[in-house]
């Protein structure tokens, strides 16, 4: 298998609420809920950086398709790492996902390691992390 990952979906308990957060709040990209004429169906991509898309699906349709139990949802699984530029490019992020919605787990602030990083949480609980880091060049 090669290390390649192109779709992160995140099981969400409301699509309607998710999609109005990541799109509506954070301006993601995308064409909105497809498949909600398939029973499990209903999904939103969004588009990501070249050669990714984040999806949000219902929780109790992605247990379905995978054919697994589900479980209590906790936020410490995994979190999702967006880096920017600068530390003022962290602060404006934390904002806007304040305003959309996102509870502040963790208000931006310097790091031990030297660089500026905060953490919030979608309204299903995903855990994000916005980081500048001073050794990581980041291009669009």
């Amino acid at each position: 298998m090669k290390p390649r990952v192109t779709v992160i979906t995140l099981g969400v308990e409301d699509v309607e609420r998710a999609l109005q957060f990541y799109r509506d709040g954070l301006g993601f990209p995308t064409k909105g809920i497809i498949g909600k004429e398939f029973e499990h169906g209903a999904v939103a991509f969004f588009d990501m950086q070249q050669g990714l898309k984040l999806a949000i699906w219902n929780r109790k349709n992605l247990s379905h398709e995978a054919k697994v139990s589900g479980g209590t949802p906790n936020s410490t699984e995994f979190t999702l790492g967006h880096n920017v530029g600068s530390k003022a490019e962290v602060d404006m992020i934390m904002k806007e996902a304040e305003l959309a919605g996102a509870t502040i787990s963790d208000p931006a602030h310097e790091t031990f390691w030297g660089g500026y990083s905060g953490h919030f949480q979608d309204p299903d609980g995903h855990l994000w992390e916005v980081v500048w880091n001073p050794d990581w060049e980041i291009s669009d």
